[in-house]
C-alpha cells in the first residue's frame, strides 16, 4: 500500500518547524537591520535564534541523537527542510544548510570515531562552520576526475598538497575542510578527501568572489594550497577514495537542496496569493482572471511534481539506494519549479516584487543558481539518458532496485 502521510512523530516536529518560522522568522526578513552586507541574517542575530532551535529541540535534525541532533530519515527532512525554507533565514537557523549539512552526513556516514569526534561533532554543535573543497579553475566542477590539485607523499604519514580551489561556499568562515585532491592518476581510483583545519598553514583564501544573488555566510571563495600538510589520519575513507566520497556526499546533498527550494517556492507563492486576493485591476481582483489562474496553477503544479520527486528520491536514500537518477529528476524538476515559481510570484507582484519591500527580489536571485548549483541540469539530464541506455524498460520499474 502506498501512504503518502507522514508519521506521527514526523508532522507533530514538522508543525513546530512551521510554527518556528510563522512566528519567530518570517518577520525577520522585514527589518533591514536582520542583514549583514552580504544580504544573509547578521551573525550577532543567527546566533540569538540558533539558540531558540535548539532550545526547541530543532536542531540538526539529520543528525544521529547520541551526538546532538533529531536522528531522522531522509524522507522527513523532505517535510522539515520544506518548512524551514519557507523563510529564507531558515536552513541555517536550524542547522539544515549547506555545505555543512552535506559534510555532517558524509562525515557521519563514513568517518572513522577518531575523525567524528574531532571533525563532525564540532560541526553539529554550531562551534564551527565547514566547506566542501572540490570545485577548481579550469578543472573539476560537475566531473570530479578533472581534479588537478595534487597531493604528494611526504614520509611515512603525510601528504603535502598544492592547487586551487574557486566557488568554495562558506570558505571565508569556515574552520574545517573536506579537500578533493589527486594522489594518482586513475579517475575512479586517484582522488582521496583530506580534512584540515583552517588554521593550518600552507593554504589561503585568494579572494571572495563576487556572486548574483545573496551570498551564505562565508560567501563562495577562491582558494591557494602551496605546501598543506595533511597526515595520513585525516583521510576520508582511504587513499583513492576520493571518488566514492563524492558520490556519497554529492547525491544526498542535491537532494536536500531540492528540499529546500520547494519551501522558498511556496513562501513565493504564498506571497503572490496574498497579493492577487486583494488586489484589484479594471473591476476584478487579480486572483479571478483566467490568465493570472493559470499562472499560479502552473506554478503551483510544477512544485507538486517537485516535491513528489524529491520525497520519492529521499525514500530510496532510506531505503539504502543510491538513488542517483531520481535524484537527478528531482534537482532537474525543482530548480525550473523554484525559478518558475519566484518568476510568476515578481510577476503578478509588479513593481513591488522587483523592490526590496518583499523577498521575492531576493529569492529571484537566489533562484537562478539551482540549475547550476551542484550539477548543471544539462549533466543531470545526461545521467538520466545514460541510465535509460543501460536499463532499457527496466528504468521505469517500481520498487528499490533503480540504480
Amino acid at each position: 500500500m502506498i501512504d503518502f502521510s507522514l508519521p506521527p512523530e514526523v508532522e507533530a516536529t514538522r508543525a513546530r518547524i512551521r510554527d518556528f518560522v510563522e512566528q519567530r522568522l518570517i518577520p525577520l526578513e522585514s527589518d533591514p537591520a536582520s542583514f549583514d552586507e552580504h544580504e544573509n541574517i547578521t551573525p550577532e542575530l543567527l546566533g540569538r535564534m540558533r539558540a531558540q532551535a535548539k532550545a526547541e529541540g530543532l536542531w540538526a535534525l539529520g543528525m544521529p541523537k547520541e551526538r546532538g541532533g533529531g536522528g531522522y530519515p531522509m524522507t522527513a527532512l523532505a517535510a522539515f527542510y520544506e518548512e524551514m525554507n519557507r523563510s529564507i533565514f531558515g536552513p541555517v537557523v536550524f542547522h539544515g544548510a549547506a555545505p555543512d549539512d552535506g559534510n555532517m552526513r558524509v562525515l557521519n556516514m563514513v568517518g572513522t570515531e577518531a575523525q567524528k569526534t574531532r571533525w563532525l561533532q564540532p560541526i553539529i554543535d554550531g562551534e564551527v562552520q565547514s566547506s566542501f573543497a572540490m570545485t577548481e579553475p579550469d578543472g573539476c566542477g560537475s566531473d570530479p576526475s578533472m581534479t588537478y590539485t595534487k597531493a604528494e607523499r611526504k614520509g611515512n604519514d603525510r601528504w603535502v598538497i598544492s592547487g586551487r580551489k574557486h566557488y568554495i561556499t562558506g570558505a571565508g568562515t569556515s574552520k574545517h575542510f573536506i579537500l578533493m585532491a589527486r594522489t594518482g592518476e586513475d579517475d575512479r581510483t586517484g582522488l582521496t578527501a583530506f580534512l584540515f583545519h583552517a588554521d593550518q598553514p600552507g593554504w589561503k583564501i585568494i579572494r571572495r568572489i563576487p556572486i548574483m544573488g545573496p551570498e551564505e555566510h562565508g560567501g563562495h571563495c577562491e582558494l591557494e594550497f602551496d605546501g598543506l600538510e595533511v597526515t595520513d589520519d585525516n583521510i576520508l575513507m582511504g587513499v583513492g577514495d576520493g571518488l566514492r566520497v563524492t558520490q556519497i556526499r554529492l547525491g544526498p546533498a542535491r537532494l536536500t537542496h531540492c528540499m529546500r527550494w520547494t519551501g522558498m517556492g511556496r513562501r513565493a507563492l504564498e506571497i503572490a496569493m496574498a497579493h492577487i486576493e486583494q488586489r484589484r485591476s479594471f473591476g476584478t481582483r487579480l486572483v479571478e482572471k483566467e490568465a493570472v489562474q493559470q499562472m499560479v496553477g502552473q506554478a503551483a503544479m510544477e512544485l507538486e511534481i517537485g516535491r513528489l520527486l524529491t520525497m520519492r528520491a529521499a525514500w530510496l536514500l532510506d531505503q539504502g539506494s543510491l538513488a542517483r537518477k531520481e535524484v537527478s529528476m528531482a534537482k532537474i524538476v525543482v530548480a525550473d519549479a523554484l525559478q518558475k515559481a519566484v518568476d510568476t510570484s515578481l510577476q503578478l507582484l509588479g513593481a513591488k516584487g522587483y523592490s526590496k519591500d518583499t523577498p521575492v527580489e531576493w529569492m529571484y536571485r537566489y533562484a537562478r543558481q539551482a540549475r547550476l548549483v551542484d550539477g548543471a541540469s544539462e549533466v543531470h539530464r545526461m545521467v538520466l539518458a545514460n541510465f535509460l541506455r543501460r536499463q532499457g524498460k527496466d528504468f521505469f520499474a517500481w520498487g528499490t532496485n533503480r540504480g
